[in-house]
């Protein structure tokens, strides 16, 4: 391999298209543009306009609403926690904090907060601090001597 013999993957550039070069190209005149109006002129933007007739998305009833703090959990199934402290990447005898977690790879990003999930089987006691948990969760920690703490921030 030399430096004069590198050449690009098939098909990663593209020829730009070469308009109003004549009627033989295929694209000459109205350049692919089909003939007058709106959207064979520069700058059409027309998404959801009906020519002055209300749009669809605004004659439709609207309802509920977004939040402007919604609260983006990462969950956790008791399944996945089990699988970490069998491989060794949790120690059980130290509380369990999203930090934790995230150092042994269990999650990626904290971003909200960590949610605790009742889904698998919990066969060791632990002591665990996250945002969020479900009742069947809290309830399968506790059932083996462990203690389950929901922070509210």
């Amino acid at each position: 391999m030399k430096l004069n013999e590198l050449r690009d993957n098939p098909g990663a550039r593209k020829k730009s298209k070469r308009v109003g070069r004549g009627i033989g190209s295929g694209l000459g005149k109205t350049s692919g543009r089909g003939v007058k109006g709106q959207r064979a002129r520069s700058g059409v933007a027309i998404k959801g306009f009906e020519g002055g007739q209300m749009p669809v998305h605004m004659r439709l009833p609207k309802r509920g609403f977004n939040s402007m703090a919604p609260r983006d959990f990462v969950e956790v199934n008791l399944g996945r926690l089990q699988a970490a402290i069998d491989a060794g990447k949790l120690d059980t005898g130290k509380p369990l904090d999203a930090h934790a977690l995230k150092a042994a790879g269990l999650v990626r990003r904290i971003r909200g907060g960590v949610r605790l999930l009742g889904n698998g089987e919990l066969k060791s006691k632990l002591t665990i601090e996250v945002r969020g948990a479900t009742k069947a969760a809290i309830a399968a920690v506790e059932k083996l001597g462990g203690s389950v703490t929901v922070t509210a921030a």
